[in-house]
């Protein structure tokens, strides 16, 4: 893939990094880092959320149509389960529905012990 903080500045602002991108699974992961912190030390819920929306959008931009067609979030919904206060957090999207008009993606994120942080699903427009 492409260097993805060239196509979404914010993924570089964010250190978010793009391990695999096929239509069907996207892998990143994004470190913890203070600069990316609310109170404690605890890595801001923000960030977990544009991390989850990055990988959805790569998700559902390679699910798109041929033909010149975008994606943008219409809708996120996030579950949050475990903070973050060190480490990285790793993150897989999964299209739950591809259709004409929509595209559901589903991104679970872990801790570097593979606990599970949050749970992300995004319905995405597709815009011809």
């Amino acid at each position: 893939m492409e260097n993805l903080a060239d196509i979404v500045p914010l993924a570089g602002t964010l250190g978010i990094e793009v391990s695999k991108a096929e239509p069907g699974e996207v892998w990143g992961r994004m470190e913890w880092d203070p600069e990316r912190c609310t109170a404690a030390g605890v890595l801001h819920g923000g960030a977990l959320m544009a991390f989850a929306d990055t990988l959805g959008g790569v998700c559902a931009f390679l699910n798109l149509p041929d033909g010149g067609a975008t994606t943008a979030t219409i809708e996120s919904k996030t579950n949050f389960f475990r903070a973050v206060r060190e480490g990285h957090v790793e993150g897989v999207t999964r299209p739950l529905h591809v259709g004409r008009s929509f595209i559901v993606v589903q991104t679970d994120l872990v801790d570097a012990e593979q606990r599970r942080v949050a749970q992300v699903t995004q319905t995405q427009a597709v815009l011809s």
